[in-house]
């Protein structure tokens, strides 16, 4: 995948769209993300969603911003030549699994949400490794590591939160977040907790669902697409091999019960990066070195599912 590449923006619903990456996104717990882990996680884990921090007003300028915003601030001014930086005037929403402070919080993140095809509890804890590494610490790291990428590229990224809040933001929170930055790709990283002997990563595509408040309908093509675009980009950098215990190996999987994916009306997957209770995977995932390959394999995925969209308008 190359970084020189422009990137067009097209029209969708009387809209700039470009792509929404759902962060460098680890998923994990019953509540938050990945498909069979602990409870409590959108992924059914024992994980959470995001809090409300980078919220932004109708289409804001992708210069400005929540305080969450990392902006594309002319860093390199007068040395970056166009083709080097392919994402400039672009946004992307990194969303964090869960939050460090969610453990002291628990009657806060249990409360139900509506999620359009059902309730989900406001966010979870996350899972951990069995050293004890919690999931929400990874997922930060991660998401510090994917937006120093992206900005290299020429990206806007923000946050949905930074670890500074309470606790969440809630699920539904998470993905207006992203609505509301009119992100071009939105990613929710998180890392699943299954069983050990378990591993390998995986990449959570929304469903096409209409129910309630839920309309995956215009997205769910385009987060499909840029989920193998991902799959293919984390897989080459990182070696780490898709998930040997959920659908057909493909690394892909399809889900209508999480209101992170639910919600959005921006092109979204999450990333579960590997398995945190399973010895193999920990190792990988509690390396400063391999997380820094994860945060080049996710980068590079948005940056071709990005160029991808932008040659179809």
């Amino acid at each position: 995948m190359s970084n020189g590449c422009f990137v067009k923006r097209r029209r969708t619903g009387g809209r700039q769209v470009v792509a929404v990456l759902a962060a460098g996104a680890v998923c994990l717990g019953a509540a938050g993300c990945g498909a069979s882990g602990p409870a409590g996680d959108e992924d059914g884990r024992k994980g959470g969603e995001r809090s409300p921090a980078a919220t932004a007003s109708p289409r804001p300028s992708k210069e400005t911003g929540s305080g969450h915003d990392d902006r594309d601030n002319g860093a390199g001014q007068g040395r970056s030549r166009p083709a080097d930086r392919p994402l400039r005037g672009m946004v992307v929403v990194v969303d964090p699994g869960h939050n460090p402070h969610n453990r002291d919080q628990p009657g806060a993140i249990s409360r139900p949400v509506d999620i359009g095809t059902g309730k989900k509890e406001c966010d979870t804890t996350g899972t951990a490794t069995n050293s004890g590494y919690p999931e929400a610490e990874f997922t930060l790291d991660l998401a510090h590591r994917v937006r120093t990428q992206l900005r290299e590229r020429g990206a806007t990224v923000r946050f949905t939160h930074d670890g500074d809040e309470p606790y969440g933001p809630c699920v539904d929170e998470r993905a207006e977040k992203g609505n509301q930055a009119q992100a071009d790709a939105a990613i929710s990283l998180h890392a699943d907790g299954a069983p050990s002997g378990s591993r390998g990563f995986h990449v959570i595509l929304p469903a096409s669902v209409h129910k309630g408040a839920a309309d995956t309908r215009k997205i769910a093509g385009p987060s499909r697409r840029l989920g193998k675009e991902l799959r293919d980009a984390f897989r080459e950098a990182t070696g780490e091999p898709p998930a040997n215990y959920l659908g057909d190996g493909n690394g892909l999987d399809t889900r209508d019960d999480l209101g992170g994916l639910n919600l959005s009306r921006v092109p979204k997957v999450f990333l579960e990066c590997g398995n945190m209770r399973d010895r193999r995977d920990a190792a990988h995932l509690t390396s400063a070195k391999w997380r820094e390959k994860a945060a080049r394999g996710v980068a590079d995925g948005i940056t071709a599912f990005l160029a991808a969209e932008g040659g179809k308008s």
